[in-house]
């Protein structure tokens, strides 16, 4: 059994209980915060040393590397984790919660073979159908949903993989992956489209006019993508507004798709700073107010949450 795998602390090791280590492990980027058990942060790193590049078995070595000066001599400390750790791929896989559900903030412990750390990763969410999952983000809505316990409407929160959440009720009811940015970063980055676009260049008017066009016209999108780089072949197309177009056609297609569900709402946005306002740019030319919040306030306020209940399950 799972528990019998599980190191319990050695014999001279005792529990820290002042201080916790939070960790948010995407596909793409690890970030671990130092917290004390007032929530205050007292030390943080960022790696780009994301999920999908590792074997399961270099999780916990690369963790404890970047850990290695936080964790106090002779005592066992809490590590509360989400994120594509806890996939089938990851460190270790831990069973989804099923929608309509809460945010779930119950963690899992998994295995470790360093009696320093005991971690717990937070179990993500599926839906049968249709057929969806997410991993992460349960905890951003979950720290939300802390702050607004009476909000019932949609969240989205964009990525490489944009999710668009309905909340009712205190509970996630259903949701849709899109894959706008994967799709953003495979066309620029390994397309024919490369030689077109600068990826740090940028033209208002032209993701504008793109994603207004895809709205209203999705089924031409793939012959739009091949315009773009026809037009900066025969007309010299500026590498920045083929940049933008690009996305504007792909935000533009979620938009086709979701736009007319949210008219009468107001869509809270979850992610990214810069990524968060072009959706907002994104919503309003269609109409749609918005508002958004950073994610990493929300993953800690989740994440945070999951290590409260952990205590409380341990003095019960």
């Amino acid at each position: 059994m799972l528990s019998n795998m599980i190191h319990q602390p050695r014999d001279g090791l005792r529990s820290n209980q002042d201080t916790w280590i939070a960790i948010d492990w995407g596909s793409s980027k690890l970030r671990i915060w130092l917290l004390n058990s007032a929530r205050q942060i007292l030390a943080h790193s960022d790696s780009d040393q994301g999920s999908s590049n590792l074997r399961p078995a270099e999780f916990e070595n690369i963790l404890l590397e970047k850990i290695a000066t936080w964790l106090p001599p002779k005592q066992c400390t809490t590590v509360i984790a989400c994120g594509m750790l806890g996939s089938r791929l990851g460190w270790s896989e831990v069973p989804y919660t099923q929608t309509p559900c809460t945010a779930a903030t119950t963690a899992c412990q998994i295995p470790s073979r360093d009696p320093s750390i005991a971690v717990y990763i937070c179990p993500g969410i599926k839906q049968p159908f249709p057929a969806d999952v997410m991993r992460g983000e349960e905890t951003q809505i979950a720290g939300f949903l802390a702050q607004h316990p009476n909000f019932n409407g949609p969240i989205c929160l964009p990525g490489t993989h944009s999710k668009w959440v309905e909340i009712k009720a205190g509970k996630v009811h259903k949701f849709q992956t899109y894959l706008t940015g994967e799709l953003y970063g495979l066309l620029a980055n390994q397309s024919i489209l490369k030689h077109s676009l600068n990826t740090q260049a940028w033209d208002k008017q032209a993701f504008s006019e793109a994603l207004l066009c895809s709205v209203k016209h999705p089924a031409s999108i793939a012959a739009k993508l091949f315009s773009l780089r026809a037009q900066a072949l025969i007309d010299g197309r500026q590498t920045g507004s083929v940049n933008a177009a690009l996305s504007g056609y792909l935000i533009g297609l979620e938009l086709a798709d979701k736009g007319r569900s949210y008219r009468r709402q107001t869509v809270f946005l979850i992610g990214e700073s810069i990524l968060c306002l072009l959706y907002e740019k994104a919503l309003s030319l269609v109409g749609i107010n918005s508002s958004h919040t950073t994610a990493e306030t929300l993953t800690l306020e989740g994440l945070s949450l999951a290590f409260q209940e952990l205590q409380k399950s341990k003095a019960e």
